[in-house]
Parts: structure tokens; C-alpha cells; sequence
């Protein structure tokens, strides 16, 4: 008697084709096939979370919309807001080019902004790609706290802590100011100016409302460092010498 052709017709090999084993190959399939499917969706998430905490806490890039900072900057242009530039005791300085919001100091009523549209607004200016508030601001810092700051001198020239300023970095054409102004800053607070002075609303348009046209300290939201588009406009943003070699004030609140 064949003894191995027996126990091969009574106990045949499971086919893998078939059965248990057969069904949780495919489902292993599937689900692999799945988490491929929801991966890109998962590292593009993360990857969105990742620059939203960037452009929170570390550097933002901002949306350029007028002519107030010509030529320095233009209309289009983005630039990198550096936002720990002074969380670590240091203030902003004369000749830094800031973002700020100008609630309370430049805009003194409420803005109205559908909550969906306010959100997407926010998100595209969190990559570059939109403009941000309407009450965020371009400048450069004139006079910071303790500054004695006129308009105009014998010269034209802006005089800050007795010193008079060559600013170079004015767009062709155009005066220090139109308007004579004289001002001490007050402790915490910031003078600021637009490069394109007769196109600039500025600390100036503002010297009959609260803060005097000054803007608080704590409303600075970074230092403009580097303009990162267009590309052939790829340059640093540096505080011209004119402006740092001036004193500090004198009197109680140098």
C-alpha cells in the first residue's frame, strides 16, 4: 500500500491562492497601499505646520504692497522678518528696518475682516505669498527713545541728538521732509520714517494723535533683513553708518 499517496489525498497542501492567508496578504496590500496613498497629504501637513511655526516665532517672510520704502524696498518685493532679532533684551536701533503693527499708534479704529478670509489672508502671509494685516507697517527707525529729533536744519537735514543725518538710503528726489517736526521721543517708544518720504505715511501724519506719531516698542513685530525676492533683488538690509554713529541722548532718558 502507498502509504505517502494516502495521507497526500486525505491531507492536501493549503493553497495560498485560497483562504485565511490568501485574505490577509490583501489586506496587508491594502493597507499598505493606503498609508502610501495618505502619506504625500501627511508630510504636506507637516510640512504647513512647520513653516506656520517658523513665521510665528523665528522669521516671516513679508509681503512688500506700497512705494513708502523706495528704492530700499519696492512694491513685490519680500523680505525676511527676523523675529528674534530682539526677544533677547536688545531694542531696536537707529537706521533698523522694521515690521510693526501700527494698532494704536498709526491706525486708531477697528478693523473689520471676514473670519474665513482673515484666515486664508493670514496663511498666505505666513509663506510670503499675501500681503499681511492691514495694520502692519514698513519703516525705518529715526529716533528711538530719549531722541531729540528735528526737522529741518539750515541744510535740509534731519538732525537726531544735535547731530545732523546724510541719508543716503532716501529715494532721488526727495527731501528729509516736507513737514518741519520737533520731537523728543518718548522712553520706549520709536520715531520712524519711509525711505520715500514724499510717499509715506509715517510717524510725521501722525504727530496730533496718541503717542504723538510715535510707535511702542512692544508693537514691533521683527528687523527686515534680507530681501529674498526677486531673486536679482537678493541682497541684506543693512543699518547705514549715518545712523549708528549718532549719540545716545542726553538728559533722563538716555
Amino acid at each position: 500500500m502507498d502509504t505517502d499517496a494516502q495521507l497526500t489525498e486525505r491531507d492536501p497542501a493549503s493553497d495560498p491562492a485560497q483562504g485565511p492567508e490568501r485574505r490577509s496578504r490583501f489586506a496587508r496590500f491594502r493597507s499598505r497601499a493606503a498609508q502610501l496613498r495618505y502619506r504625500p497629504v501627511t508630510l504636506l501637513v507637516l510640512c504647513l505646520a512647520f513653516l506656520f511655526l517658523l513665521s510665528t516665532f523665528v522669521a516671516q517672510p513679508f509681503l512688500i504692497p506700497s512705494t513708502s520704502m523706495e528704492n530700499t524696498l519696492r512694491v513685490g518685493d519680500r523680505v525676511l522678518v527676523n523675529k528674534l532679532a530682539y526677544r533677547f533684551g536688545a531694542g531696536p536701533q537707529r537706521g533698523d528696518v522694521i515690521v510693526f503693527d501700527g494698532t494704536g499708534s498709526f491706525v486708531h479704529r477697528e478693523q473689520g475682516e471676514n473670519p474665513v478670509t482673515g484666515l486664508l489672508r493670514r496663511a498666505g502671509a505666513a509663506l510670503g505669498l499675501a500681503r499681511s494685516d492691514d495694520t502692519d507697517y514698513v519703516k525705518r527707525v529715526i529716533g528711538v527713545g530719549g531722541d531729540h529729533v528735528t526737522c529741518c536744519d539750515k541744510r535740509g537735514r534731519i538732525d537726531v541728538n544735535g547731530e545732523p543725518v546724510t541719508e543716503g538710503y532716501l529715494h532721488p528726489g526727495d527731501t528729509p521732509s516736507a513737514v518741519p517736526f520737533d520731537i523728543v521721543v518718548p522712553a520706549g517708544r520709536l520715531w520712524v520714517m519711509g525711505d520715500h518720504r514724499s510717499r509715506s505715511s509715517d510717524s510725521r501724519d501722525h504727530l496730533g494723535q496718541p503717542g504723538g506719531g510715535t510707535v511702542p516698542v512692544d508693537k514691533v513685530i521683527g528687523r527686515a533683513d534680507l530681501i529674498t525676492w526677486p531673486v536679482g533683488r537678493w541682497s541684506t538690509i543693512d543699518t547705514p553708518g549715518s545712523l549708528a554713529r549718532i549719540p545716545a541722548p542726553a538728559g533722563p532718558h538716555g
